[in-house]
């Protein structure tokens, strides 16, 4: 006999199936959520709703956003000569936070990942190729991958298809050690790693 009613039950599986919540995270969340007021309740089902249903890929970095293009492919401040390609919207928002790099971003929403069953069709490579020949202004693109094995392979598979275009292509330093994630890295580090970016 399950120690839960059905419907707790139910909301804990759920939100334990979100990324770095286990299982007694999960309960501690499902009732903390039942202690709040129904109005708290229902705000936070309606946000993550909106969420869901207004966010969608912006056509040209394919980053998540409200409006297309996204507030930072149409900004005329930022260097529209370099790209910095990352695996994930939220490496996005990390190398935001430094207010070092001023150019745009190429989000690939994944890495080639044989193991996981993830194959180069399957990320925003396609894309990448084809806004570089649609904008011949950009000169630069940053591989910004993460720092393993994944993250390196699809690495250098862009870059060998990037460079016979005459496009420098450059990689962020290891400032940032081998096998970590850029999400979690911390501004000085993130910094260094861009000010030291290298020919890839």
């Amino acid at each position: 006999m399950s120690r839960f009613s059905p419907s707790v039950a139910k909301l804990i599986s759920e939100l334990a199936k979100l990324p770095g919540i286990g299982h007694t995270s999960a309960q501690r969340l499902a009732f903390h959520i039942l202690s709040m007021p129904e109005n708290e309740v229902k705000a936070l089902s309606d946000s993550i709703m909106d969420a869901r249903t207004s966010t969608k890929l912006c056509s040209i970095c394919q980053n998540f956003t409200d409006t297309d293009p996204c507030p930072i492919c149409s900004d005329p401040k930022r260097d529209h000569s370099t790209i910095c390609v990352v695996e994930n919207p939220r490496e996005v928002a990390t190398m935001e936070r430094m207010r070092d790099y001023t150019g745009l971003y190429h989000v690939l929403h994944g890495v080639y990942s044989p193991l996981n069953n993830v194959s180069l069709e399957e990320i925003k490579i396609r894309e990448l190729i084809a806004r570089l020949r649609e904008h011949p202004e950009t000169k630069e693109v940053i591989l910004a991958t993460n720092q393993t094995p994944e993250g390196e392979a699809t690495a250098l598979y862009i870059s060998r298809l990037v460079k016979p275009a005459g496009i420098k292509v450059t990689r962020i330093a290891s400032g940032l050690p081998m096998g970590s994630n850029l999400e979690y890295a911390d501004d000085v580090t993130l910094s260094k790693a861009i000010a030291a970016r290298h020919e890839f």
